[in-house]
């Protein structure tokens, strides 16, 4: 089984990701950052040379190939949810839990970052809100949301770990974080990720 975190931009799922498989035990994979280095460039520049259409291309790809493996926290691109299939595969190899948070608590973790190309517009705000409620049905799908609103990265951790704890999803264990394994994860995922403790600003969303 996966974990499979999605939401918006901005809601923590790749710092939030990094601190569950810490204390989980379990490997961690940012599906952005895994894409960016199959492509041997930046999302941003994925976006404006190939288009968002190709992108999305090379995310379900790559989303397949990470499905393949087990005990894995996956941090998705907030668009991810946008195909079905996706989603149904994510659904059928783990649990997909979608992070939330208010557009003015968004709008703060991600001002500091200029390489988000889907608010790359005269006013990000509306721009958030609006992709919100257009998103909504799509991160609705999801087994369990989170609101990480006024949180830290360890406390929205411990409330993903607080939800499966004793029931039917509980963790099962996991191979040591850091360790090698094979498959598209690559190499030091997760001990690159133990070093993050604050919200990443998000890429594209």
């Amino acid at each position: 089984m996966n974990i499979y975190l999605v939401g918006f931009m901005g809601t923590g799922k790749s710092s939030v990701g990094c601190q569950l498989a810490r204390e989980k035990g379990w490997n961690f994979i940012d599906l952005d950052e895994l894409i960016e280095l199959k492509e041997q460039r930046r999302i941003a520049e994925i976006f404006a040379g190939k288009g968002e259409p190709y992108f999305r291309k090379v995310e379900k790809k790559t989303l397949k190939q990470v499905s393949t493996q087990k005990g894995f926290v996956v941090a998705c691109g907030g668009g991810v949810v946008l195909d079905k299939d996706n989603v149904s595969l994510m659904k059928k190899t783990g649990i997909m839990v979608c992070l939330s948070a208010t557009p003015e608590e968004i709008l703060q973790r991600v001002s500091s970052n200029k390489d988000r190309p889907l608010l790359n517009v005269a006013s990000p705000r509306k721009r958030i809100e609006l992709l919100l409620k257009m998103r909504a049905p799509y991160y609705a799908q999801a087994n369990k949301i989170v609101d990480t609103t006024g949180l830290s990265v360890k406390q929205a951790a411990r409330k993903i770990s607080g939800l499966f704890a004793g029931g039917k999803s509980s963790f099962p264990p996991g191979s040591k974080a850091g360790a090698r394994k094979s498959g598209p994860a690559g190499r030091g995922k997760s001990r690159r990720c133990l070093k993050r403790k604050r919200f990443s600003s998000g890429r594209h969303g």
